[in-house]
Order: C-alpha cells, then sequence, then structure tokens
C-alpha cells in the first residue's frame, strides 16, 4: 500500500488512530489562525486585481470535485457571453517561473494535467503560476472579464469577490483533525464564511453528516457518461464494458470515487490507484499491450503521446438542479458586478 493510501485511511478513519500526530495538528492550526488573523486586521494585505475573481476551492487534502466544479462554472459563465478566465498553481507542472498561459497542445509535464485540461475543454483563458495573484492578473490582461480560480482558497493574497467551497458529501470531513493528523487544512467552521458550498457525489456512500448552514448549498452530482477512446475520439457506452476484463486507472486526489463509479455501472476491472497527478509509466504499465483500460480524463491528458489502441477514458457530467445552477450563477454575477443587460441567467 502507498504512503497516499495508509494516509487516506488514517485520515478517513476514526480519530483516535491520529492522536500521536495531533500535537502537530495543533500547532498547524495556530498558524492557519495567526495567518488569517494577519490579513484580517490588515497587517497582510490582499491585492485586488481589476477583474473579479471567484475562488473554487476546498477544506480538505485529496479529491473533493474541485476541478470539475471550476470548469462547470466557467463553462456556464461563457454561455452566459462572458471571457473567463481559469488560474491554477500548475501542480505536477515543470514550470516553475512567472505565470504563463497554457494552450491545447502544450506538453501536460511542463503545465500540469489539470490545466490542460481547462485549456482543451473551453474557450477560457487557461494561466498557471505558483503567484495566484499574478497568474490572475495575467488572464485579465488576456481578456478575461472574469477569473475563476482552480483551488487556492488557502492563498489569501489574491482577493476574490466570491467563494465557492467544494465538499465531497460522501467522506465529509474525515477524522475531523486538521493536518497533518487529518485531511482538513482549516477548520471546518470555515464554510461559515463561504459565499456558496457545493456538495458533491460520484459513485456509491452514504452521505456524510456535513450539513452546512449560512451559505448558499448547492449538491451536485458527477455521473459517468461515454468512454472515449483516446486514439480515434471513439465513444462508447459504459455497458461495452460489462462482462469484460478491464483495467482502471485513477492518478487523482480520490481514486475510490472513480471505481466505486464504474462498479456502479456494473463493471469488474482491476484497480491501479496513483498519487495525484502522477504519471502513468507507459514502459512500466501493469496490464498488457492490448488491455482495455479505463481511466480519468484527467489521466487521458497525460499519456496522449503513448496511448494505445484499448485506452479510453471516462467523461464525467456535473449536474445540478437547473433552479439551484441558476441561483448560484446569479450569485455569482451579481457578486461580480456583471448583472448588467445582455447577460442570459437561464
Amino acid at each position: 500500500m502507498s504512503a497516499a493510501a495508509r494516509l487516506q485511511q488514517l485520515w478517513y478513519g476514526p480519530a483516535w488512530r491520529s492522536l500521536p500526530l495531533w500535537p502537530l495538528s495543533w500547532i498547524f492550526g495556530l498558524l492557519v489562525f495567526a495567518r488569517t488573523s494577519l490579513y484580517r486586521i490588515g497587517i497582510l494585505r490582499r491585492v485586488w486585481i481589476g477583474a473579479p475573481v471567484v475562488v473554487v476551492g476546498n477544506l480538505t487534502v485529496g479529491g473533493t470535485g474541485k476541478t470539475p466544479v471550476a470548469a462547470w462554472l466557467a463553462r456556464e459563465l461563457t454561455r452566459r457571453g462572458r471571457r473567463v478566465g481559469v488560474v491554477l498553481r500548475g501542480y505536477g507542472a515543470r514550470h516553475r517561473g512567472s505565470a504563463r498561459t497554457v494552450e491545447p497542445g502544450d506538453d501536460p509535464l511542463e503545465v500540469g494535467d489539470e490545466a490542460l485540461l481547462h485549456a482543451r475543454n473551453g474557450p477560457h483563458v487557461v494561466v498557471i503560476g505558483a503567484d495566484r495573484t499574478a497568474a490572475a492578473r495575467l488572464a485579465e490582461e488576456r481578456g478575461a472579464e472574469i477569473v475563476v480560480s482552480d483551488d487556492g482558497l488557502q492563498h489569501l493574497r489574491l482577493g476574490r469577490d466570491f467563494e465557492i467551497v467544494v465538499v465531497d458529501a460522501v467522506r465529509g470531513f474525515g477524522n475531523g483533525c486538521l493536518l497533518p493528523a487529518g485531511p482538513l487544512r482549516e477548520p471546518a467552521g470555515r464554510l461559515e464564511r463561504a459565499d456558496a458550498v457545493v456538495l458533491t457525489r460520484r459513485g456509491s456512500g452514504d452521505a456524510s453528516p456535513v450539513h452546512p448552514s449560512g451559505p448558499f448549498v448547492a449538491e451536485a452530482r458527477l455521473s459517468p457518461g461515454n468512454a472515449v477512446n483516446l486514439l480515434t475520439g471513439e465513444r462508447r457506452e459504459l455497458a461495452h464494458f460489462r462482462g469484460r476484463r478491464v483495467h482502471a486507472v485513477a492518478g487523482v486526489g480520490n481514486p475510490q470515487a472513480f471505481f466505486d463509479a464504474l462498479r456502479d455501472a456494473g463493471l469488474d476491472f482491476a484497480e491501479h490507484p496513483l498519487p495525484d497527478h502522477a504519471p502513468i509509466d507507459h514502459l512500466a504499465q501493469p496490464f498488457p499491450d492490448d488491455a482495455s483500460v479505463l481511466m480519468t480524463e484527467k489521466d487521458a491528458v497525460k499519456c496522449l503521446a503513448y496511448a494505445r489502441a484499448g485506452w479510453w477514458y471516462v467523461e464525467f457530467e456535473l449536474g445540478m438542479e437547473r433552479e439551484t445552477a441558476r441561483d448560484l450563477i446569479a450569485l455569482v454575477l451579481e457578486s461580480a458586478g456583471l448583472t448588467g443587460a445582455g447577460v442570459n441567467l437561464g
């Protein structure tokens, strides 16, 4: 079992198992409180760019569906006639310099899988950079009317007009402890200061006891759609793979959610969980050359150059009740000051 998998077991098990790490969590909590306080009283200052900024982030380490929510928001804003910029840190990327734009044909090793995914799936301006404020400025310079920050809830230097916190409705906040004893980057009470909370579900599992109050709350389900061949672009329903022995690969924050979704679709497969952003080593692959392999789209963008005929990625659609989605977009546009004439809120 990998170190990442062992941490997941620790964080999402009983809190007493992480007891030896509690003192470190208390120190971490004090640092978080001190840093937040410095921004709150103005000793450390937030930087506001000319365009409005919406931050889509989470309180936990690992996959909550944050990137799909950010991508959905960017598409919805674009559909309403807005020029959108998407900014990311660029985790897993070799690029370490100043902020730079990302194009659909860029090398995933250079710019990172999530950034390339955004660039390939929308007409947005996509910018990566460790300094998200500089990245947001560059997006604005390239024509963005509104900037969506994929992650960055804890990047307090970047001024924001609207915050969306994404929470996995099944896993919740795990054992409720701060890092390193638990998965929390900030105390769960941070939800009350957000403008909206999106509870995501993917695959099976009972809902968690997370019941946020105060901010706008939306529920969203990430449902698997077709499988898309990496080489040909051919689409097949997941039912095509039923009764076959296939391999499933997931290098995301919560691989089990992907596997649960495939299992709910009636598939039998061998699981190959990988750490988040991990490359798929085609020279040391744990499956035969002629195997049928299903992976996430985030993994697919990393291995297009050496994909084989039987490699497919699974499309996931983020579904939200129409009225809830309309209300959330309206809140975002209102906070951004973009509710003027010509904006379609349908």
